[in-house]
């Protein structure tokens, strides 16, 4: 009985693991590539209704205290859903222009999906490994579809040789907190951890490894090359499912592993890292023509705004990074899904900012969505960017931080530029010549619609009657979310 009480608390991730093994053995068999699609995203629903119920459901352990549900973990298991079903709703028809619409493709998405769902309920270090590995190795993978180009093996192999130098700081780690305390489950760490050398070590080293995979500075090196030679759907679940899960993991590490230890010794130690973060990731951005690229290094000062959360180590911190999780997965994946759709018209290169000349007015609707989501980006009201960095950087100022709180928002001042900078060609340049765009298919519009109408909603949702997404996140998340937080 307890068995099935533990799978019931692991049923997201276990239909993501069933589901990507039958999509490999359908391709295996040669099933029709539209068979596959469909038997994915149904699973995928299916695990999306389950993690709604998860949200509303008790707070726990399971598995002799490996696997937290409910709370956090909850959340971070309905963002990596969210986001793996966004993404695979737009890769479709863009894999199948690109010529790479393969089986295999959903089969690694959803066994990845299964790692982050693993990662983001970890409460043992045993599993946040085992999680991070299994998404990581199919994430390699995916790197590395457009194999034919240079770009692609390019991208797999950094991906492929930083990933594991990263897993090996991460690993080590792992073994000096075990060496120093005796236990791998966050709870016991925390009930016998004195501060000592040893775990100080291990802890800094287990935070090198989660601060890759968020793609924090100075180890980001990676993202931008891995960004553009990924398949860009694919990119939009790299930047925005799997940085979730790691986001949600470093909230679990802090809050359940290292709570009497987070004030003074690691809460300057992220903050530092959060600023560098921030100042690199948009100063690079500013000199970008390559649009994902520029996404790339935005990913990267986004990872420094959703560390001043984390730096603030309050209830109200924690809470502020889930909702701007959820405020960057929707507008994140919506952004790389436009351009997306316009890479998939080959008369110009429309990875270059240069030839966005004439867009808007060409295909209007893909316009609008694309400037939403730019505007979201850039932290601009009344859209849901805007009230994820509020929420951050309040937490920030809430917990004496003001210094950071205030380069945080001069850099998100500074990131407006290169967000307007598509917009200005969309609708103020003349197109360099003429030429027809493609059509968007139904599931594809309508996602990308989708994006952008939760976008827009959850900009002015706390101004409407109903409750608010971060009231929820206060009243279901205790580890996360038990302080107020002004409604702005």
């Amino acid at each position: 009985m307890d068995y099935f009480y533990d799978l019931n608390t692991f049923i997201p991730a276990t239909i993501t693991a069933v589901a990507g093994l039958v999509v490999l053995m359908q391709s295996a068999y040669r099933t029709k590539i539209n068979t596959i699609f469909y038997v994915t995203v149904v699973s995928l629903l299916v695990a999306f209704g389950f993690s709604i119920r998860d949200l509303f459901g008790p707070t726990g352990t399971s598995f002799y205290d490996m696997v937290a549900y409910g709370g956090t973990a909850a959340f971070g298991t309905f963002l990596v859903v969210t986001g793996t079903l966004f993404c695979v709703l737009i890769s479709r028809d863009y894999l199948q222009a690109i010529g790479h619409h393969f089986g295999e493709v959903y089969a690694m998405v959803l066994f990845a999906s299964t790692g982050m769902i693993g990662l983001a309920v970890s409460n043992d270090l045993i599993l946040l490994f085992v999680g991070l590995e299994t998404m990581s190795i199919c994430l390699y993978v995916l790197a590395g579809l457009i194999k034919e180009e240079k770009t692609g093996a390019e991208a797999a192999l950094k991906y492929f040789l930083l990933g594991a130098f990263s897993t090996g700081f991460l690993l080590y780690g792992i073994a000096l907190i075990y060496g120093a305390t005796g236990a791998t489950n966050y709870s016991a760490i925390a009930s016998v951890a004195d501060g000592g050398l040893l775990f100080m070590a291990g802890g800094a080293l287990l935070l090198v490894g989660l601060f890759f995979k968020i793609s924090a500075v100075p180890f980001h090196m990676w993202t931008p090359d891995v960004y553009q030679g990924t398949p860009t759907t694919l990119t939009a679940y790299f930047a925005t499912a799997s940085k979730a899960a790691a986001f949600v993991a470093f909230i679990l590490v802090l809050s359940r592993m290292m709570p009497e230890l987070e004030g003074e010794r690691w809460t300057h130690v992220i903050a530092v890292i959060s600023v560098l973060t921030m100042i690199i990731g948009n100063l690079i951005a500013l000199v970008q023509d390559n649009m994902k690229r520029m996404l790339a290094y935005s990913s990267i000062a986004h990872a420094g705004y959703l560390l001043v959360g984390l730096a603030a180590g309050t209830a109200a911190g924690y809470t502020g990074v889930l909702y701007y999780l959820f405020a960057y997965t929707v507008m994140n994946i919506g952004a790389f899904g436009v351009i997306a759709y316009y890479e998939r018209n080959h008369a110009l290169d429309f990875s270059d900012v240069h030839n966005y000349a004439g867009l808007g007015y060409k295909q209007p609707v893909m316009g609008v969505i694309l400037s939403i989501f730019l505007f979201s980006l850039a932290g601009i009201p009344p859209f849901v960017g805007f009230l994820g960095k509020y929420y951050v950087f309040a937490a920030a100022v809430n917990a004496g931080m003001v210094t950071l709180a205030v380069i945080g928002v001069l850099a998100s001042v500074a990131s407006v530029y290169y967000y307007l900078r598509p917009m200005i060609y969309l609708y103020f340049r003349d197109a360099h010549k003429e030429y027809d765009l493609i059509q968007p298919g139904s599931i594809y519009k309508y996602s990308l619609v989708l994006l952008g109408i939760l976008t827009v909603y959850y900009g002015i949702e706390p101004v409407l009657p109903a409750g608010s997404l971060i009231e929820l996140l206060h009243t279901y998340y205790p580890a996360a979310g038990s302080a107020s937080l002004v409604t702005p």
